[in-house]
């Protein structure tokens, strides 16, 4: 005998019964994405790059030369300033001094050291020391401070307003005024490199020294 339909029975709800309420998602903490872990290379030294290049009394401060001279001096090199088409100032370049002697007139070669300097709070430059005419009393009171600013934060200042044809030579007031320079681990050579990239007359056929001679540019 087949079984008989059921009868759909129908639910009364009272209003003793509770609905559930749909659970709201917490509100958004950040906290989850929290960095926390610690570098993996610690104390990691940021590289310098090209640095401006003057003598000690264009710097018009404070000034410390790195105290290691055979590590941060380097020895007499060669300088010849090149026109640069657009600008109003010519750009030093360095040049290797057989090209110098064999194309230009001796005048227009110039010999200094650069050296590792600093103004106060680890302004970096690369100073230009004088190597000639030291007997001159311009590069005498000029040697006189960067030999001092290796020991004592030195300023040099002309004194042509004087009519005093040298450099006052003064010390920071007080020795410790400034934080001793942090300097850079790059190699002097590093750093010239990198100043002088794309600035060095090493061949014949360079640009600027095409220009300095009056030679016709090649065209690509």
């Amino acid at each position: 005998m087949a079984d008989e339909p059921k009868t759909p029975q129908l639910k009364v709800v009272t209003g003793e019964e509770v609905v559930t309420p749909i659970a709201k998602p917490a509100p958004f903490n950040a906290d989850k994405f929290k960095s926390t872990a610690t570098p993996i290379i610690a104390n990691v030294e940021t590289l310098l790059t090209a640095l401006p290049h003057y003598t000690i009394s264009q710097a018009r401060d404070f000034v410390r030369l790195h105290p290691d001279e055979k590590k941060y001096w380097s020895d007499e090199l060669c300088f010849v300033n090149v026109p640069i088409k657009g600008s109003t100032k010519d750009t030093l370049h360095l040049i290797v001094e057989t090209l110098a002697m064999q194309y230009l007139p001796s005048a227009r070669i110039q010999r200094f050291r650069l050296v590792l300097a600093s103004k106060p709070y680890n302004v970096f430059f690369l100073c230009h020391v004088p190597t000639r005419n030291t007997d001159n009393s311009w590069n005498e009171s000029n040697l006189t401070a960067c030999n001092q600013a290796k020991t004592r934060w030195t300023q040099a200042t002309s004194r042509r307003e004087e009519g005093v044809e040298s450099y006052k030579v003064d010390s920071s007031r007080d020795i410790d005024a400034f934080d001793e320079p942090k300097w850079p681990t790059q190699s002097i050579h590093e750093l010239i490199e990198a100043t002088f990239a794309g600035h060095m007359i090493e061949t014949p056929d360079h640009p600027g020294l095409l220009r300095l001679i009056g030679a016709k540019q090649r065209t690509s």
